[in-house]
């Protein structure tokens, strides 16, 4: 199993910085992990975007979703057509969301292209030896962590969340978690829909190898990767654009 990093930014694109986007191979898979702004175009470094099994979307923000947009163009009209439609597990308000942007009153017009399927917690789907497993994550809205595995090797990805519990439980035994670390700190008060990297680092606990992405604008990414380490105690890294990882 292998993960390619399309892009890690959040709220917004970046020069040679896209939005969250993962490319995930394994077991004969190969998956596009979020579709945040500017990640169909780095998908297309490192893979046909018709060869896709799958596409799995962790939630509707824009900065994990936007680029279906531009796969919808390339696949309807930029001669990218897939040979079947490809199967998208994302929330299920997303074909609407995409159809509304559109202009048209009903997201049935994608059937051709693309087979949306609507996620929920503990959904659990097998493409070839790749499993993926989805757990309902604390965001403000549906969202969901993905677990992946293949072969005895085992993914974590928090998608965008605040401290829950599930984010342990994704983390847990995994070879590697790859966790948001958005926020150097929480205001009194408020909602915590991110994690700063402390909270990244414990919700990491329990996996071999963190790997760090999403880092927000009050973050430098060194720090945020140095202050991930220290709460979690193994192996840290970042997630780098253009980087394949294997797992």
């Amino acid at each position: 199993m292998s993960l390619t990093v399309l892009g890690t930014a959040s709220p917004h694109p970046s020069p040679g910085r896209p939005c969250s986007g993962y490319l995930l191979r394994g077991g004969g898979a190969e998956v596009w992990v979020d579709a945040g702004t500017g990640t169909f175009a780095e998908l297309q470094r490192h893979t046909d975007p018709r060869r896709l099994t799958a596409i799995w979307i962790s939630h509707v923000h824009a900065d994990h979703s936007a680029d279906l947009l531009a796969a919808v163009y390339a696949f309807a009209f930029g001669g990218l057509t897939p040979p079947a439609p490809i199967p998208v597990y994302a929330p299920g308000d997303l074909p609407q969301r995409i159809a509304n942007f559109l202009g048209r009153p009903d997201p049935r017009f994608l059937s051709g292209i693309l087979d949306f399927r609507p996620l929920y917690d503990g959904h659990s789907v097998r493409h070839w030896n790749l499993r993926l497993s989805a757990r309902a994550v604390s965001h403000g809205g549906e969202a969901y962590g993905l677990r992946a595995e293949c072969q005895g090797r085992v993914l974590g990805y928090s998608g965008d969340s605040g401290p829950c519990e599930a984010l342990g439980a994704l983390a847990r035994g995994a070879d590697v978690f790859l966790c948001e670390a958005d926020v150097d700190r929480h205001r009194e008060g408020e909602q915590e829909v991110h994690l700063t990297p402390e909270q990244a680092g414990e919700a990491a606990k329990g996996a071999g190898q963190l790997v760090v992405t999403h880092v927000g604008p009050t973050l430098s990414l060194q720090a945020a990767a140095e202050r991930a380490a220290g709460a979690f105690g193994g192996p840290t890294e970042l997630a780098r654009e253009g980087a394949t990882k294997i797992i």
